[in-house]
């Protein structure tokens, strides 16, 4: 099973699954529950699949959402994910600019402490900090 996160050495990487409108949020093989946690706290619907080897685990947007509903939602989790420390890449065909505004204007004015240094150390881009998108 492909695991973006992984393949891209990021925490969490978000896209449109190929061919729906399922937003997806892939975290990188052994994520710690305090992301999988804070998914779910920010609306993603955790999602897994036992096999016989490991159990797999990504998150989507709740089905019931529009399209640009699933957008929003995805967009607004990147600064919450920036502020506890997690290196997220989130595609092109998913990036919402005024939510990403809107939320990370909201997390900053609710005192979010300075990055920490690996989110910080990230390249600049003409992307946020710790942000990748394609």
């Amino acid at each position: 099973m492909e695991n973006r996160a992984d393949d891209e050495g990021t925490d969490v990487t978000i896209y449109l699954r190929p061919l729906t409108d399922t937003v997806h949020a892939d975290t990188a093989t052994g994520a710690p529950e305090q992301l999988l946690a804070l998914l779910d706290s920010l609306g993603f619907k955790r999602r897994t699949l036992p096999t016989p080897g490991p159990v797999y685990v990504w998150h989507e947007a709740p089905a019931h959402l529009d399209a640009d509903a699933k957008k929003q939602l995805a967009t607004q989790a990147v600064p919450r994910l920036h502020k506890a420390g997690y290196v997220v890449h989130i595609s092109d065909d998913v990036w919402d600019t005024d939510a990403y505004t809107d939320a990370a204007t909201a997390v900053r004015s609710h005192s979010a402490p300075a990055p920490p240094l690996a989110v910080a150390a990230t390249p600049a881009t003409d992307h946020p900090a710790g942000a990748r998108r394609r």
